[in-house]
């Protein structure tokens, strides 16, 4: 007999193994008790039989609630209809505690109550799959910069100065001065890249804005590779490689996760092996403004209200069985009224956006930057994710070089993620002359002598550079098919929420 965990049964079949770990669901009859099993790994149904243990163990078994911790010990039997393709027969069992009355159950929760109890939350089987496929992409990050020979660095959370302009800096004391918490590394990973060539930082940033979008954290992590001697174009073909080692991974790796998660692969299979589009923030404006663009927004809304009638009758047929049908078909039943009651807030509010969408698109002027209405369209129309180079230098950071050709545009990229995602990476090629930079700095009416470091990485061996951030939330959700950015984080810090 051995300790083995769910996930690794495979290696022990048809031999007495012992789990430790919590009842995720229980069903019982007369004879045999159906013990659905988690223990941090996955899950594992877990059969005891009155006829195969002792009176007491099958007693004990009974007497189990959700979230109730044990050990249990039994043969591992191959069963492509259990979950994982693997069931445990039972011999003996050890209740560790009989959990009271856990207040997470199969029933529609609403989000507020959820995110009261994200501790709790956190342990539901679509939530452990968003961390398992989080844990992936931020491994495959490391082990992707490594193997383009980076090393990772790390850049300070205290801060004298902002990298995004002053109006989203929380500010702190330190020592009778003024801090802020970083809302960027990206400075910093200028001055390590003139020291190491090629850097990546990986760490938690911070930003003040007063936003409730699904989209926005006070509190994110962000990776921030920052490259000497790379151009625009080197750091876009940077971007795309990096994304698609990240999604071909969980592809590998996550596949019953993302099965959990029920997401659609056909976008991620795209993004993992095909070219990226690229084009100018000009031609993404243009499109925007198109005729095509307008009937697509049109033809959606078609489509959303049609589906609407459908889900909704269906659901008013289902609701009338419920009242006959047996235990195992309103289990079915309960979890389907689930489904359509989600998809159904999703078409409303998608019918509350269109006309939003489409006021955006058609009013949209040059020169502005994309809100997330204007990428939310842009990204309908691509299978893979959108690349945009070349913004108005207005709407753009200090340090961002403008383009030789043409002064009015700044060498900057986003990543637009597929699906209505949206903005995903941001970065630039770095301004590297001394003079421009010292001029942009007074431009912006920054304190200079807050920035006499960062000016002299112009002054001792500037060279051309570039960098992008990579916002770890915002692909978490891409890449799992989550709707908002709450579910990517253990323990998301949004506008008024700041417990548990």
């Amino acid at each position: 007999m051995s300790i083995s965990s769910v996930k690794n049964l495979a290696d022990h079949q048809d031999k007495i193994v012992t789990l430790k770990g919590w009842i995720y669901n229980i069903r019982s009859s007369k004879a045999i008790h159906f013990l659905e099993v988690r223990d941090g790994s996955g899950l594992c149904q877990c059969i005891v039989a009155a006829d195969e243990v002792s009176e007491g163990v099958f007693e004990a078994a009974g007497s189990l609630k959700q979230e109730s911790s044990l050990e249990i010990t039994g043969k591992v039997v191959k069963d492509d209809r259990s979950i994982g393709g693997y069931e445990l027969h039972a011999t003996d069992l050890k209740v560790i505690q009989i959990a009271e009355n856990y207040p997470i159950t199969p029933k529609d929760h609403g989000v507020e109550f959820l995110m009261e109890n994200r501790h709790l939350w956190l342990r539901s089987q679509r939530q452990w799959a968003a961390m398992q496929v989080r844990n992936t992409i931020q491994f495959a990050i490391h082990q992707f910069f490594q193997k383009e020979g980076f090393i990772q660095m790390d850049a300070p959370i205290f801060t004298g100065n902002a990298a995004e302009g002053t109006t989203t800096l929380f500010e702190t004391d330190y020592f009778d001065e003024k801090a802020y918490l970083t809302q960027s590394g990206q400075l910093y990973a200028e001055a390590m890249a003139m020291a190491h060539g090629k850097v990546y930082t990986f760490g938690p940033t911070f930003r003040a804005e007063k936003s409730k979008t699904r989209r926005h954290l006070t509190e994110f992590w962000m990776i921030e590779p920052e490259m000497a001697f790379y151009d625009l174009e080197m750091n876009m073909d940077l971007a795309e490689s990096m994304l698609q080692f990240i999604v071909q991974t969980v592809l590998d790796e996550n596949e019953s996760e993302l099965e959990i998660l029920e997401r659609d692969t056909t976008y991620l299979e795209k993004a993992a092996n095909e070219k990226f589009i690229r084009i100018s923030y000009s031609d993404a404006v243009e499109q925007l403004k198109s005729k095509e663009t307008a009937e697509l927004l049109d033809q959606m809304e078609v489509d959303r209200k049609e589906e609407l009638k459908e889900i909704q009758k269906e659901e008013k047929e289902i609701k009338k069985e419920h009242g006959s049908a047996k235990k195992w078909r309103k289990a079915q039943i309960d979890q389907r009224i689930k489904e359509i009651n989600a998809r159904v807030d999703q078409i409303e509010e998608d019918l509350r956006n269109i006309p939003v969408w489409k006021e955006s698109a058609a009013n949209f002027k040059w020169g502005n930057d994309f809100g997330g209405s204007d990428e939310t369209i842009l990204t309908m129309q691509y299978d893979t994710p959108l690349m945009i180079h070349r913004y108005p230098a207005e709407v753009k950071a200090f340090y961002m070089k403008r383009d030789p050709e043409n002064e009015k545009l700044a060498l900057a990229l986003d990543v637009l993620a597929p699906e209505g995602y949206g903005e995903i990476i941001g970065g630039s090629e770095r301004e590297d002359s001394l003079d421009v930079l010292q001029a942009r700095i007074e431009e912006h009416d920054l304190p200079e002598d807050l920035f006499n470091w960062y000016l002299d990485l112009r002054k001792f061996g500037t060279v051309p550079h570039s960098g992008y951030g990579l916002g770890l939330e915002r692909t978490v959700a891409w890449i799992c098919g989550l709707q908002h950015v709450r579910e990517t984080i253990p323990f998301p810090r949004m506008l008024g929420r700041l417990r548990p």
